[in-house]
């Protein structure tokens, strides 16, 4: 088929639930975890004169000090960050979890998708091919639809399985860029921006269009976010003996186990705000996220808010060490500029993104 031609430039030579070993020079997963900012001098791969990194350090002064009219206590400080563009690429050639979706409808060769799943999934790639994304060209229900679609193709996988499987695409490589493993792809700035606000006592949660499961395994012990600290795209969850009772009519047994089920919420745009309200139960004081989809929990956390906070957006405007996408840091700005959100530059404000070694092939 025409789709699976296409993407066999991505995942040509790749075993599904295999491991696959590439040569890389980025920093592994075991070193970003070890990434320590505990005072604000520490901070290795920001530029200095970056405006940003200096507006945060700034804010964190004055609301850890006691002293200061804008102390903030410790169990209110909480930061809210996306994942995809935010601590994470996106552009190689599409968010994460996608890109495992088109491997898992289209390349398992241990899994049959249904007719559906697979012309979405050919639909999806073929739309990914053409450009549409990052520039927010994808048909307006693409989202749903493609979360749809993914869990579905997911669905019946116990947890062991599915953490496989991340775990497994985790070691491809990733398209566009050398020596470099999706689950190696962090920015490594932004993982120094999360390390020095939880060594600042600040709550940490990641809020993201992504899978809640995939969060967990991709960022959750990487970053040392607690897995209730991470809220996502949901599934449901269901008992493996379960049937078609719900869960009033089903009672969990002895020999039964947990397997995933179909799609129920896609935690993007105003979903996020009305999540972090339903399992925070507190307005965050600091956001960070990288797309309009973003502009609801930003601005949120601007509003009304008895704290001090700040919002910032990550502008994906390096084309030369990342795969940037100007015409979407420009609409990102113009948004920045009139919420009143700090803006971060990829290119002028991180010294490096996944280190010096990492290069656009």
């Amino acid at each position: 088929m025409k789709a699976k031609k296409i993407l066999a430039g991505i995942l040509a030579g790749m075993m599904t639930f295999g491991a696959y070993f590439v040569d890389t020079e980025a920093a592994t997963r075991d070193e970003i975890s070890a990434i320590t900012v505990k005072k604000s001098g520490n901070f290795k791969y920001w530029n200095k004169d970056a405006e940003a990194i200096t507006a945060l350090k700034n804010y964190v002064r004055d609301v850890t000090n006691k002293r200061s009219k804008d102390f903030i206590p410790v169990e209110d400080r909480i930061a809210v960050f996306d994942l995809d563009g935010t601590l994470i690429c996106e552009t190689a050639p599409c968010y994460f979890e996608w890109m495992m979706y088109l491997d898992r409808a289209l390349y398992d060769d241990s899994y049959i998708p249904s007719d559906a799943d697979r012309e979405y999934a050919e639909l999806v790639e073929s739309e990914i091919r053409a450009g549409h994304f990052p520039a927010g060209k994808f048909p307006k229900d693409m989202d749903k639809r493609q979360a749809i679609s993914q869990e579905s193709v997911f669905a019946g996988m116990t947890d062991a399985e599915f953490e496989a499987y991340v775990k497994n695409f985790m070691r491809k490589p990733v398209e566009g860029l050398s020596n470099l493993r999706y689950g190696e792809s962090f920015y490594l700035p932004m993982v120094e921006v999360v390390k020095y606000l939880q060594a600042n006592e600040f709550t940490v949660y990641i809020v993201s269009g992504t899978d809640r499961p995939i969060l967990r395994i991709l960022a959750g012990d990487l970053l040392k976010i607690k897995p209730n600290n991470i809220i996502g795209t949901d599934a449901e969850f269901r008992a493996a003996n379960q049937g078609d009772k719900d869960g009033l009519d089903y009672n969990f047994t002895r020999d039964d186990y947990l397997i995933r089920g179909q799609f129920i919420m896609k935690n993007v745009k105003e979903n996020k705000v009305l999540n972090i309200a339903q399992e925070i139960g507190k307005q965050p004081v600091l956001a960070f996220g990288n797309s309009s989809g973003d502009s609801a929990m930003l601005n949120y956390t601007l509003t009304g808010n008895k704290h001090k906070s700040l919002s910032f957006m990550v502008l994906c405007d390096d084309t030369a060490r990342e795969l940037g996408s100007p015409s979407k840091a420009a609409n990102c700005m113009k948004l920045a500029q009139k919420n009143g959100w700090v803006t971060i530059s990829m290119r002028d404000d991180f010294k490096t993104i996944y280190g010096d070694n990492v290069k656009r092939d």
